[in-house]
């Protein structure tokens, strides 16, 4: 019996690496799979960055179990990373924030490592960059934020220390450069970079599953791009608890932790936003998210 790392999985086989030995081996499962949570209703299923345990039988390599994850995601599948770089255009698709905002929102949830990264930096004037780089500094008060031109191999350079030795997610929407930064940083991989649809400004999908690529001691993962994200996994009254803006307030409020930040008297976070300390965009986003919540619930209340 020995542990693997599930890099790659394809046409119901799976792609993986020795622990010790760094050898690849093309697997299947064996039989009926053994896995940590026994309680799971729903079909239990092999991700990427899975730790496995297999054995050869006939020559044949198969996978016996999966050994209990540190973390993983839905959408993509992939467990056992260390951090996600989300990977946003400020060209094409769009930038939105409220994008951004939900995208930090679920990944808060998770209580992951964030770092961001903004593309095609070379596409846009320098006013207009200048203009969206003022309010996106806001977010550096919480997470690393860097800024990448297309044109410039070179510009990436400077990045490669934040992959050393770790698993990393590459996320984000799809047509947002995340192919062509992982090219940029290690030109083998030769990965197909993404057309943008021109009747919705949005990216055509190249990457179909996740992947584990080796890099600079670790791993990056390049996931297919989130073409949904669910709110519908939170309860609108815990929302503001994955606000580290807000946290930093809310120890202000009158009702402390029952205080919702919408219609209580004494906010400390609504005093926060109109002393200009959080951004109307920030807290209207965080407003139409719990809206969306509640539509939701209560559409899906009603199919019952």
């Amino acid at each position: 019996m020995k542990k693997a790392l599930v890099i790659k999985f394809f046409m119901g086989n799976y792609l993986i690496s020795d622990i010790e030995t760094k050898d690849k081996i093309t697997a299947q499962v064996k039989g009926k799979l053994k896995n940590y949570d026994t309680h799971k209703k729903e079909l239990f299923i092999i991700k990427v960055g899975d730790i496995v345990i297999y054995e050869n039988y006939l020559d044949r390599y198969l996978i016996s179990e999966v050994l209990e994850r540190h973390n993983e995601l839905n959408r993509p599948n992939i467990a056992n990373f260390n951090q996600v770089i989300l990977v946003f255009s400020l060209y094409k698709p769009r930038f939105q924030f409220r994008l951004l905002d939900k995208f930090l929102l679920i990944l808060n949830k998770y209580k992951l490592k964030i770092i961001l990264i903004f593309t095609k930096i070379d596409l846009i004037t320098k006013k207009k960059f200048l203009i969206i780089q003022k309010k996106i500094s806001y977010y550096e008060n919480f997470y690393r934020i860097y800024y990448v031109n297309s044109k410039n191999k070179n510009s990436t350079h400077h990045l490669m220390d934040i992959f050393s030795n770790k698993i990393t997610v590459l996320a984000g929407q799809t047509g947002v450069g995340k192919s062509t930064f992982l090219n940029s940083l290690k030109p083998s991989l030769q990965l197909k970079t993404q057309e943008i649809s021109k009747k919705l400004g949005l990216g055509k999908h190249t990457t179909k599953n996740a992947q584990l690529y080796e890099f600079n001691g670790g791993y990056i993962a390049d996931t297919p791009g989130f073409s949904k994200l669910d709110l519908t996994i939170f309860d609108y009254e815990e929302l503001k608890f994955f606000y580290p803006d807000f946290l930093l307030y809310s120890d202000k409020c009158y009702f402390k932790k029952d205080c919702s930040h919408i219609k209580e008297i004494n906010c400390g976070v609504k005093k926060a936003l109109k002393l200009s300390l959080i951004p109307d965009w920030r807290y209207d986003n965080y407003l139409k998210f719990i809206e969306k919540i509640q539509e939701q619930k209560k559409l899906n209340y009603n199919k019952k």
